[in-house]
């Protein structure tokens, strides 16, 4: 005869919350989006298109660079509105923001030689993947999520009891 106790085992993995999962998913974004910029700069001639003032095709102006903070500024409220948002308008806004961002993304390819395909496909390529993810979770978030005694109720195996059955 064994005896089975309601203690969690250390070593399972607990469920994470969906607003989690998204701040995390915005924050691997921000990141890969920063090394990648970050990488940029070793490519051959880009400091020096940057030193004298240009960046692909365009020239460096106080409006280049807000238009810059608007693009990277998006993604990076982004972490804390998926933790902030209520549900129904969080589950809207990622959507949204995860569909306007695949391509600007792309965009990223733009002006690119042959020989650097590779580099840019693959990381347009992850940048894409980690934006689906935000959207299938996005996507596939429940309508309404359970009440805290329902969860609780759930969580230790026993049904829930209301007032009058008590």
């Amino acid at each position: 005869m064994t005896i089975r106790t309601n203690t969690p085992n250390l070593l399972d993995h607990l469920p994470v919350p969906l607003p989690a999962k998204l701040a995390a998913a915005w924050t691997s974004l921000m990141f890969f989006v920063i090394y990648i910029d970050y990488f940029h700069l070793y490519q051959p001639g880009v400091i020096d298109q940057i030193r004298s003032g240009g960046i692909f095709e365009f020239d460096i102006t106080p409006t280049l660079m807000s238009i810059f903070v608007v693009v990277i500024g998006i993604p990076a409220l982004m972490v804390m509105l998926s933790m902030a948002l209520p549900a129904r308008v969080n589950r809207t806004t990622n959507l949204a923001v995860a569909s306007l961002y695949i391509p600007v993304m792309v965009f990223n390819a733009a002006g690119a030689s042959a020989d650097w395909a590779f580099y840019y496909g693959l990381h347009i390529g992850i940048e894409v993947l980690i934006l689906a993810f935000i959207l299938r979770s996005a996507w596939t978030w429940p309508r309404r999520t359970a009440s805290p005694a329902a969860l609780a109720a759930s969580l230790d195996g026993e049904p829930l009891r209301t007032p009058q059955q008590a």
